[in-house]
């Protein structure tokens, strides 16, 4: 039953439906500039988009989307990845297990509803209530309730007391706040229905949404956030399987910016163009191999399920991996070896897998894997199904799982099913099971070691890979409400050395972020910042 304050509402506005022309980016010369409805900037990308609920996806390329539209109660400001208040006027905590946020007065969504507290518990409590299995609602671990005392005020309670994230996961791919007058409660709600329902209270809103084909933004001028007025009144964001075209279009100026992902022998290459900016900034995506612990050579639920013929299987790929033929022969030092679960420069970060696995000192030691899959009387060579995603972590990914494989094969001890899906269909077949091993990446939340263990590591997790141990479980809900910085920093570090024992996932490459822009576009550098956060607001042209 609608609320009174749903009820006094219910005014949606028209919202700009979807065209067949869509794919024409009108006004756009050398990929932007002046338009007859203002500034205009044109952005590529080889990311895909999964859904526009936020409910519903939990990657980098439907977040990308999302930090441009959604509001959230905190935010990080450019250049930084400390959380303030966004669309709250406050926000802090009123007792070890409750955190209040006060929002600002007359907020509204682009088709003229009001954004109340209402649609705040409606956010959350619909994430909980629909914990789609590629969604972010296990980042909620630690809520109990939402509780609004009036149309301003939202009070969360929380299970733990003293959560050192919280404020940090309300910035998060958890966070965007919907309006509950477009949204369902309790199922995925369609893209189409979203862009129809302009249910959009961000920087921009959307005008024109062709599935991983096209999407056009425009100023949102209502918008009364953290992040300030758009510098560029319309943005255009085409979406790439190629990247190659995509390094040709930015480089002939078709369009202004380039962000994920291109290879590293084109990056390389197009920092010697005078055309082009190549803009770095801060580090923190990782690459990562996952087990499924139902479905892998001896899983749980295979005809020879041996929990400890499993784990000898992990432990002999964690000992061929060579992350540096990987990091030098495919990207170019853009991505460097990772041997801990939390990235280098993170606090807590260590390099727990160095010594446990290879030769010690980070090579591979196929006589080690080979003792190994011996010992437990595992035969060999072993068939094993690898699955990797070429157009979602660039074009260099194919090189990188050959090398993976050749890693795997050449000792004489598997034998490698190696095979590409594109994203979307990924996505769903992950979680259903119905990949033994496969390819992951991670891109922040947050800057925070939590954000690389919480999604993960708790039994219900983000990977649904059946990876269940319970005193990993419980200290990774201890690190997150311990206030002792050394205290918390042990933790952290114990969590890695278990972890790096089970080998749930095999991290083993970290990178740093690169966009690529026109020579007169300015502002990446502002937004490519340690927040992870790559918002269009921030870029201008000429």
């Amino acid at each position: 039953m609608a609320s009174a304050t749903q009820n006094r509402r219910r005014a949606i506005a028209t919202a700009a439906g979807l065209s067949a022309a869509a794919l024409v980016l009108a006004g756009c010369t050398a990929g932007g500039g002046e338009t007859s409805g203002g500034s205009s900037l044109t952005i590529g990308t080889t990311e895909q988009i999964t859904a526009l609920d936020p409910a519903g996806s939990y990657d980098n390329g439907s977040f990308a989307v999302m930090n441009q539209v959604y509001p959230f109660l905190l935010n990080t400001p450019y250049g930084s990845p400390d959380v303030e208040p966004d669309i709250a006027e406050s926000a802090e905590f009123t007792s070890d297990t409750q955190y209040t946020v006060k929002l600002k007065e007359g907020l509204k969504f682009a088709n003229g509803n009001e954004l109340t507290s209402s649609d705040v518990k409606f956010t959350f409590d619909r994430q909980v209530a629909i914990a789609d299995e590629n969604g972010p609602s296990s980042l909620l671990y630690n809520l109990d309730s939402v509780e609004t005392p009036d149309d301003l005020t939202v009070v969360f309670n929380l299970i733990s007391p003293n959560d050192q994230i919280f404020p940090q996961i309300l910035s998060s791919p958890v966070g965007p706040i919907v309006d509950e007058d477009v949204f369902s409660a309790d199922s995925l709600t369609a893209d189409d229905d979203i862009v129809e329902g302009n249910a959009f209270a961000g920087q921009y809103t959307i005008t024109t949404y062709n599935f991983n084909e096209l999407v056009s933004y425009k100023k949102n001028p209502d918008y009364q956030g953290l992040l300030g007025e758009a510098k560029t009144d319309t943005v255009n964001v085409k979406y790439y399987t190629d990247a190659s075209n995509l390094k040709l279009d930015v480089q002939e100026g078709n369009i202004d910016v380039a962000h994920r992902t291109l290879s590293a022998t084109d990056i390389e290459d197009l920092r010697g163009n005078d055309n082009v900016k190549v803009v770095d900034g801060p580090g923190g995506e990782i690459r990562y191999l996952v087990f499924n612990f139902n479905t892998m050579p001896f899983g749980a639920t295979t005809a020879e399920a041996d929990p400890a013929k499993a784990l000898a299987v992990r432990q002999a790929i964690a000992d061929l991996i060579d992350r540096d033929a990987i990091s030098e022969d495919v990207y170019k030092g853009t991505f460097t070896p990772l041997y801990s679960y939390v990235p280098e420069g993170l606090t807590g970060a260590n390099e727990s897998l160095k010594g446990l696995y290879g030769d010690g000192n980070g090579a591979p030691d196929p006589d080690k894997a080979a003792e190994r899959l011996a010992a437990a009387g595992v035969s060999t060579p072993l068939d094993i199904s690898i699955q990797y995603v070429a157009e979602r972590y660039g074009p260099s990914s194919s090189d990188e799982y050959a090398i993976i494989k050749d890693n795997l094969e050449s000792s004489g001890l598997f034998t490698v099913n190696l095979q590409s899906t594109e994203w979307v269909q990924y996505s769903k077949d992950r979680v259903a099971d119905l990949y033994p091993a496969y390819q992951l990446g991670w891109f922040p939340d947050y800057s925070d070691a939590d954000n690389y263990l919480t999604p993960f590591f708790l039994t219900k997790n983000f990977l649904s890979n059946h990876y269940d141990n319970q005193e990993v479980n419980d200290l990774v809900l201890e690190q997150a409400v311990t206030a002792d910085p050394a205290a918390r920093e042990a933790l952290i570090g114990e969590i890695q050395d278990k972890v790096a024992a089970d080998l749930s996932t095999i991290p083993y490459m970290q990178g740093a972020q690169v966009a690529v822009v026109g020579k007169d576009v300015s502002g990446a550098e502002d937004t490519l910042d340690a927040s992870f956060k790559f918002r269009y607001a921030a870029l201008s042209k000429g």
